[in-house]
């Protein structure tokens, strides 16, 4: 059974409040910005509630999309553009999925509150609301805002879900991000969504070209899941929960690193947390404590600072698909990006590097199809969600 942080059952919601401001970005930075001193927040808020109680599934869907528009461009909703070559149309997020929900909540923003909130900060917000809803609203997150959106798409280079923990150490750092920024926001992420068998294929039938599973997985989920994904046959769209515990698959919650301790982690990097020199101590004391819901908020505002476009940077879209025309008041994003630094005291020093490409062999006994092959390439960091039929 899942352990939530434990203090939380008895007191409620916990509010959990970080320093009120990071560069131009800001707690309540809308606060006194629209007429009738309306509460864009709440907006937003009632937006995402009203789809997660249709689809529990949109706290992993908005997730991904967070991390994957933060991770490309930087933190400026670059993956909502539309277009023959937005960031959409890339591979890595071809099954990504929650801009409707982002649609939404901009649209009833703008009724209220026309030509002032930006969609890189309703994705920021949204993603918080979704979490938090995740937990029945024992515990959220204050959320920075104050970003602009990007008037360009991003060349998308995402890690693959094969990536070693020492290669994601690097391409954490490469975004200003620290270990324990990246431990936390995996041990988020993945404690919700799902992938599907190809990427795991290598895991349960030649691990680093072995013939043999990876040592590192436990018998009980090398069988369950080789009964799930057999080497043959109809496998490739085969959904495999990232959260082996039914009961608890829609809750972002410390369960990650409690069942990586047990040999029970899906991907192969959640495995090797909990065994690499520089993550296991953090792995170890997340599952046993009650510091998750701290430290994953910190950890999200953290990424929420990659790449940020504020004051007269970029602009604020009418609609997220679309970039509005340009101004004298828009300029150009790539060329105005905020520092991407972002640091957490309890963090360890990291070394920067470029990072690895997001295509690894899927060493699978069959090959998949090319339809999944294609898919392969979809990064699940923080969640592979396929778009809702």
């Amino acid at each position: 059974m899942k352990v939530l942080a434990a203090v939380t059952l008895a007191l409620g919601l916990i509010l959990i409040n970080f320093s009120t401001c990071y560069g131009d970005l800001q707690v309540g930075f809308y606060k006194g910005k629209c007429r009738n001193e309306v509460d864009v927040e709440a907006i937003v808020r009632g937006a995402v509630t009203a789809r997660f109680n249709r689809d529990h599934s949109a706290v992993a869907a908005l997730l991904r999309l967070c991390f994957h528009d933060c991770f490309v461009n930087g933190c400026d909703a670059s993956i909502l553009i539309d277009g023959p070559n937005s960031e959409k149309k890339a591979s890595p997020n071809k099954s990504v999925r929650g801009y409707d929900i982002i649609d939404e909540a901009k649209a009833a923003v703008e009724r209220e509150c026309p030509g002032v909130v930006s969609c890189a900060d309703i994705i920021s917000l949204a993603t918080r609301d979704a979490v938090a809803l995740s937990v029945g609203w024992r515990w959220k997150y204050d959320v920075e805002t104050g970003r602009r959106d990007g008037l360009v798409p991003g060349i998308v280079d995402l890690p693959s879900s094969r990536i070693t923990v020492s290669e994601s150490i690097q391409v954490f750092a490469d975004k200003g991000l620290t270990v324990t920024d990246m431990v936390m926001l995996l041990g988020g992420g993945h404690s919700v969504g799902f992938t599907h068998c190809p990427f795991i294929m290598d895991r349960l039938y030649n691990f680093n070209n072995t013939n043999m599973p990876d040592p590192n997985m436990s018998p009980f989920l090398l069988s369950t899941l080789r009964s799930r994904c057999p080497p043959t046959g109809a496998r490739d769209n085969q959904e495999v929960n990232l959260d082996q515990n039914t009961f608890s698959a829609f809750v972002v919650d410390q369960s990650y690193y409690q069942q990586a301790m047990m040999r029970r982690a899906i991907l192969r990097v959640d495995q090797e947390l909990a065994f690499h020199p520089a993550t296991r101590d953090l792995v170890a004391s997340t599952a046993r404590g009650s510091g998750f819901p701290t430290q994953f908020g910190a950890a999200m505002n953290n990424l929420g600072r990659v790449g940020v476009l504020t004051g007269n940077q970029g602009q604020v879209r009418n609609r997220c698909n679309v970039v509005n025309p340009i101004t004298s008041n828009s300029t150009p994003a790539v060329a105005n990006k905020a520092s991407t630094s972002a640091t957490t005291t309890a963090a360890t020093n990291n070394t920067s590097t470029n990072a690895p490409t997001a295509t690894t062999n899927n060493a699978s006994t069959s090959a998949p199809s090319t339809a999944a092959a294609n898919n392969a390439n979809t990064s699940p960091m923080l969640g592979d969600i396929n778009p809702m039929a």
